[in-house]
């Protein structure tokens, strides 16, 4: 008998893991000096984007679709082209993130499979050469 295979979001905990990972992802982007070109392309105040990301995250990873409910598809390339991100900032927010995983996310095998997803999306959003 085969049993059904658990998302991303029930593998990693549901709804408080990943509000978790996003709420250390923004603490660190707003803690590290080497965080600073990614941290300068956002708001002084980061309630807005950790709200969008924890929706966004939730959906993504097989949850409910929050962010899809409020605000239609992602687009994501698309809402990113007024910033302009390059390879150090694709690189930064990866930092950022890996640390994030690697603080709240238990399961080693996870962390691999989540990081390299948000390298493929971080790499997407590149919108200029660097």
């Amino acid at each position: 008998m085969q049993t059904e295979q658990q998302t991303h979001y029930q593998r990693i905990g549901g709804a408080e893991k990943v509000r978790a990972l996003v709420r250390r992802f923004y603490e660190l982007m707003d803690e590290l000096p080497e965080a600073y070109g990614i941290r300068k392309l956002h708001a002084d105040d980061l309630q807005g984007a950790n709200d969008k990301l924890f929706k966004f995250l939730s959906g993504w990873m097989g949850g409910p679709q929050l962010f899809i409910e409020q605000y239609g598809h992602p687009m994501l390339r698309r809402r990113h082209l007024p910033f302009a991100i390059g390879n150090a900032e694709r690189d930064q927010w990866m930092m950022c993130m890996n640390q994030a995983l690697g603080e709240v996310v238990e399961d080693e095998a996870l962390r691999h499979e989540l990081s390299d997803a948000f390298a493929k999306v971080a790499d997407h959003m590149r919108n200029r050469e660097s």
